[in-house]
């Protein structure tokens, strides 16, 4: 109700200043300095190579956010979060306990794939994350770009174009193309210091408080260089995040009777554990039973009945007769029952003391970015630009209970939460000469990218090797390099109203490499600290159970796993545009890409610009694109080795290029080939300082790449079993060309300003309808090509992550009121329902179906914050994200996990961090 209230408020706010306005005008004719109207239109160069225009004289739909001037009002801080709050076209949230994606939100656009979007920097292509995305999260299976390695104090303005690109920009601009213009400022200092956090009554897993404290320092410098328009300009940030805690209390059984025992004999200086290395085989089980049956004594609540029972037992195993019946009880079954409350009241501990970090994970960030020109002549100047990134994470992991064989209890008798530790470093450079020669325009340039992912598994084991095990592992890394090379040339013709004639060339080369983890972190140990042979004696825990190998929640890259590849690529472009007349404007465009892994692809599009008067424009524009494979969903692996059946078994991700996948005659990844339409209007009505613009959009995706789920032995054909015989193989996923999609979907923008009597008003509303669906047949191949495996190829989660985990509405209205030296910020922003993936009993009927979902409900989240500039030099701003402290909708019981996931992790509207309030301190010199 209260959000209900602040929508009707906001909304007579945006009308009470067109009606102030209109009010005012009257005036003018009297107090001609009481009104100036802002007639001057943002102006875009994104989807075009003839130069700027207005954005709604673009033949396509492009936003301008200028951050430059936002950035002292506006809560978020990150590009991810900034678009995501001002576009509603964009979708990116933090996730949570989904290992690296933790350090890296992804992005999408109209509803498409994190990669197919293309992002560029000066008009320069971005190169992608290390990171393949293959958890539950919305955009698994893809590889997305790292909006966060660039601070957003660097940017000046961000251009978002809403329209397939491909023939114009090459690969991934599918869904469109984002653009982050630098700053260019000279001759000042200007920096900011934010403290913000999480005020909310569910900050420390529901126990209230503060938490999620965030300390950020931006500073950007610039100078001239020379007299004829060179310049340097520099910005550095440091982010300092704590995580925060959104997990329930723990309701799960935590400590069985032998815990107890155990935690006894500890106190006594007897370790249980350093007794025996598998219990199946130990010489001295006598001496076990009889510590057992003495500090059994010391456990003051088990009741008579239960220490007779103890105390009765005389070996370790059930004693049995030839047929497998039980004729006596051993201490194995007698103490795996429950004792989580009065353990816990012992120990001094609480359920909570068991909770998993979920929220936002913990971050360190430091970045650095410069961008330069400095002029030759009159007619060319050289440039550069790039930055480095390095960015610490620590996200948590399962807890490892210590009733768990998982949990080697001789050194974590009460458990322990494992953490996922992430080093990304980010490194771009590029430069290049630009000028006139003749009448054209010639850019040639040279950009360079590099991405990589570290992981250090921290607190945490490999339990195979009980006491030798370290507590940290380096589990290996990833790791993309990206250099690209244009050359552009354009020219303006004075032909009809005008044409302009681009074309160039660029080539591409990329590189990924998967780097092993040390020995601990994957592998599994025999009784005697030697890697694992198939036949040597495990370990095990007193229950019998085998120890698994590897490092906790994470196993290291083995061996196997290792890669380093590349590939190229080649490309030529033509673009033309043709003002036929001052009302009639076509663009038309062409490329051609070829590349080495798999072959070529040719591309257009058309679009047309048509003023039907002088406000009021009518666009429309259709197009063919591709995306091409990412390398590394060519060639990223990742396996364990499982003992199953009494055999060593391999089970994970096979590459595209394995034995494996040739023996299947799985198909060799090719490119998304994509179609797109799109039809709109511009009208505005500078009187009254009003724009309107309506895209509606479709987009056809042909051999959309997924990652499919495991393909089990038992599950698949005959002959695909032969296979996996072959190679020792027990389960595997791949990633395919499995699926065709269509996504529909509406962009409406209305934007508003107005200045009266010393205030300036800016409302803005925008809104993204869009539905993405599934359509035709399964793409299945080779001998995994069965009616049967249909749902394995692209299961039911994964259909929900591609067409219902992203709102489909999603709206935001936002007015910025300005006065003097003070200015005051409202947002509304509208996260349409989305759908849980996880499959459950919703309807409590008993009866689980294929396809029922829990629905994570709307919302409206309300953002505020005020700003004064004290003097010309010095600035503050308070405000708060998320004012009415709104949260999704509750899990069901059986999504949460014993209570840990209070809320969905599994979709993408706008986090579960609740309120946040922040301070932040201007400056400039």
């Amino acid at each position: 109700m209260r959000n209900k209230k602040t929508i009707l408020s906001a909304s007579v706010l945006f009308f009470l200043g067109v009606y102030t306005y209109g009010q005012e005008k009257d005036s003018i004719k009297t107090n001609k300095d009481s009104i100036k109207t802002n007639n001057v239109e943002e102006v875009v160069v994104l989807g075009s190579r003839a130069g700027a225009r207005s954005k709604t004289d673009s033949p396509v739909p492009v936003d301008v956010f200028n951050v430059k001037e936002s950035s002292l009002i506006l809560p978020q801080t990150n590009i991810g979060q900034i678009l995501n709050a001002v576009a509603p076209s964009f979708t990116s949230t933090v996730q949570t306990n989904s290992d690296g994606t933790d350090h890296l939100d992804p992005a999408q656009l109209r509803g498409l794939g994190p990669d197919q979007v293309l992002v560029l920097v000066n008009g320069k292509r971005r190169h992608t994350s290390a990171l393949v995305n293959v958890n539950g999260t919305p955009g698994r299976g893809t590889v997305g770009t790292d909006l966060n390695a660039i601070p957003s104090f660097a940017l000046n303005r961000i251009e978002v174009l809403r329209d397939g690109a491909a023939a114009q920009y090459g690969s991934d601009a599918i869904a469109g193309v984002i653009n982050l213009d630098l700053k260019r400022d000279t001759g000042k200092l200007a920096g900011q210091i934010s403290y913000g956090g999480n005020l909310t009554p569910t900050a420390n897993d529901h126990t209230g408080d503060f938490d999620g404290q965030n300390i950020q320092l931006d500073l950007n410098y610039g100078n001239k260089i020379g007299t004829k328009g060179g310049f340097f300009n520099i910005t550095w940030s440091s982010q300092f995040r704590n995580p925060t805690y959104r997990a329930g209390t723990e309701s799960g059984t935590l400590y069985n009777a032998y815990n107890a025992i155990e935690q006894r004999a500890l106190n006594d200086g007897v370790n249980l554990s350093s007794l025996f290395t598998n219990i199946n085989n130990t010489p001295n089980s006598q001496q076990i039973v009889n510590y057992i049956h003495q500090y059994a004594q010391g456990v003051n609540y088990f009741n008579n009945s239960q220490l007779a029972a103890i105390q009765g037992a005389s070996t370790i195993q059930d004693i049995k007769d030839s047929q497998g019946n039980v004729l006596q009880k051993g201490l194995q079954s007698l103490l795996n029952f429950d004792v989580t409350d009065p353990e816990l009241a012992y120990r001094g501990q609480s359920r909570k003391d068991f909770n998993m970090q979920v929220g936002q994970s913990k971050l360190n960030n430091h970045q650095l970015f410069v961008n330069a020109e400095v002029p030759i002549n009159d007619d060319w100047k050289v440039y550069t630009f790039g930055g480095y990134s390095l960015r610490h994470g620590t996200s948590g992991g399962f807890y490892r209970r210590p009733r768990e064989s998982r949990t080697f209890t001789g050194l974590y008798s009460s458990g322990y939460l494992p953490q996922i530790g992430t080093d990304i470093q980010d490194i771009s450079l590029a430069a290049g000469i630009k000028g006139k020669w003749e009448g054209w325009n010639i850019d040639f340039s040279n950009t360079y990218g590099q991405n990589s992912f570290t992981y250090n598994i921290q607190n945490t084991g490999n339990t195979s090797l009980r006491f030798a095990s370290p507590r940290e592992f380096n589990a290996g890394g990833l790791r993309f390099s990206q250099n690209t090379i244009n050359l552009d040339f354009s020219k303006k013709y004075d032909a009809w109203e005008g044409i302009n004639v681009a074309f160039g060339a660029e080539h591409r080369y990329e590189n990924f490499k998967i780097t092993q983890g040390e020995e601990a972190s994957y592998a599994t140990y025999d009784v005697s600290g030697n890697v694992w042979n198939g036949n040597s004696v495990r370990p095990t825990d007193f229950f019998g159970a085998l120890l698994p190998g590897g490092s906790q929640v994470f196993n290291g890259f083995k061996p196997e796993n290792a890669v380093d590849k590349n590939r190229q690529s080649v490309a030529a472009y033509a673009d033309v545009e043709f003002n036929f007349t001052n009302w009639l404007l076509v663009e038309a465009a062409a490329r051609y890409e070829n590349y080495s892994d798999f072959g070529s692809t040719f591309n257009y599009k058309l679009a047309s610009r048509i003023k039907v008067a002088p406000n009021f424009n009518v666009r429309l524009a259709g197009s063919t694109g591709f995306r091409a494979p990412s390398i590394h969903q060519i060639y990223y692996n990742v396996t364990s080795t499982l003992f199953t059946n009494n055999q060593l078994l391999e089970v994970g991700t096979f590459s595209n290029d394995s034995q494996l996948a040739g023996l299947l005659d799985m198909p060799k990844l090719k490119q998304e080939t994509s179609k797109s339409a799109s039809v709109g209007f511009t009208y505005r009505i500078p009187s009254v300082g009003l724009s309107f613009t309506a895209d509606g959009y479709f987009t056809r995706i042909d051999n959309r790449i997924i990652l499919t789920d495991q393909f089990l032995r038992k599950d698949v054909p005959s002959d695909a079993q032969k296979e996996y015989d072959k190679l020792n193989v027990n389960g595997a996923q791949f990633f395919t060309n499995a699926i065709d999609t269509e996504t529909k979907g509406l962009d409406v923008v209305i934007s508003h300003n107005a200045r009266f009597s010393g205030f300036k008003l800016d409302n803005s509303f925008a809104i993204n309808l869009n539905r993405t669906k599934q359509v035709g047949d399964i793409h299945s191949a080779g001998l995994l090509q069965s009616p049967q495996l249909e749902k394995v190829y692209f299961s039911e989660k994964s259909r929900v992550y591609l067409e219902e985990a992203v709102p489909r509405v999603k709206a935001s209205l936002s007015h910025t009121l300005s006065w003097k030296d003070a200015t005051f910020y409202l947002r509304n922003t509208y996260f349409g329902k989305v759908t849980g993936a996880d499959i459950i009993d919703v309807n409590g009927d008993g009866i689980i179906d294929f396809n029922e979902h829990q629905q994570i409900g709307d919302k409206i989240i309300t953002d505020i914050s005020a700003a004064y500039q004290f003097t010309k030099n010095v600035g503050l701003t308070l405000g708060v994200n998320n004012l009415f402290d709104i949260y999704p909708t509750k899990n069901l019981a059986a999504s949460t996990n014993n209570d840990q996931f209070i809320y969905s992790r599994s979709t993408s509207q706008f986090g579960q961090n609740g309120r946040y309030v922040f301070a932040r301190l201007n400056f400039n010199f």
